[in-house]
């Protein structure tokens, strides 16, 4: 299919909850949709096994670059280290807080969207309800957006359709799409990458910050009658 500047968009999509909900936003609001995903030597990297089911269930094509050893610093490249804990050098910030994740991400994605023609670019980045990470903000996105787009001569439009939303209207937003299940059942959230106990809210347990959001936001979301 030839792409249309404004008519495709690719996602960043790890396989997680939020950009699983992005993956069927994108599908919902542009006419063709592609997927890019990143190896970076995370622990739960699982989910891009589970990314490359979800893309699948989705008709999505789905491309994972290999950027391990790139990015370093957090509990989620250096996996003896408790996912729970502050991080080691910001303690401000939790010890999941991959620094320079989302700016490597929307760099490369950006730049990979330009060779096939696309100027839009989804993430699933949220400040409202956002695990501690600087680089989750808006304005950060809009300014990695403005440097982009004078990198490259051309329009890129970073969207981020979570932004302000909380976990319990992302899990809502999942339920008016139709998707519900596909989040719920295939999407993995966990930092240690357990996909042994299965619960109401999906994959995963309770002994990280990831899986206590998540379940959090599907208990406020079901007491609220928000999935039906």
């Amino acid at each position: 299919m030839q792409n249309t500047i404004g008519k495709t968009a690719l996602v960043l999509f790890s396989g997680g909850q939020d950009s699983t909900t992005c993956l069927f936003w994108a599908r919902k609001n542009f006419e063709h949709v592609e997927a890019l995903g990143f190896r970076y030597g995370q622990k739960h990297n699982v989910e891009l096994k589970q990314a490359k089911l979800i893309a699948d269930e989705a008709g999505v094509p789905f491309h994972v670059i290999d950027i391990t050893g790139i990015l370093q610093g957090s509990a989620l490249t250096e996996h003896d280290k408790d996912v729970s804990a502050p991080h080691e050098l910001s303690p401000n910030l939790p010890a999941s807080f991959v620094p320079g994740r989302n700016a490597v991400f929307l760099t490369i994605a950006s730049s990979y969207a330009f060779t096939k023609n696309i100027c839009d670019v989804v993430g699933g980045m949220c400040q409202t309800d956002y695990s501690g990470y600087p680089d989750c903000r808006r304005v950060f996105v809009d300014s990695l957006q403005t440097t982009m787009t004078l990198a490259l001569e051309k329009d890129i439009r970073l969207h981020t359709p979570l932004m302000y939303l909380t976990k319990a209207e992302t899990w809502k937003l999942a339920f008016d799409l139709g998707v519900l299940d596909i989040v719920r059942d295939l999407s993995h959230t966990d930092y240690n990458g357990d996909r042994s106990q299965y619960n109401e809210w999906g994959y995963g347990k309770l002994d990280n910050p990831a899986s206590i959001l998540r379940a959090r936001g599907y208990e406020e979301a079901k007491a609220k009658g928000w999935l039906g």
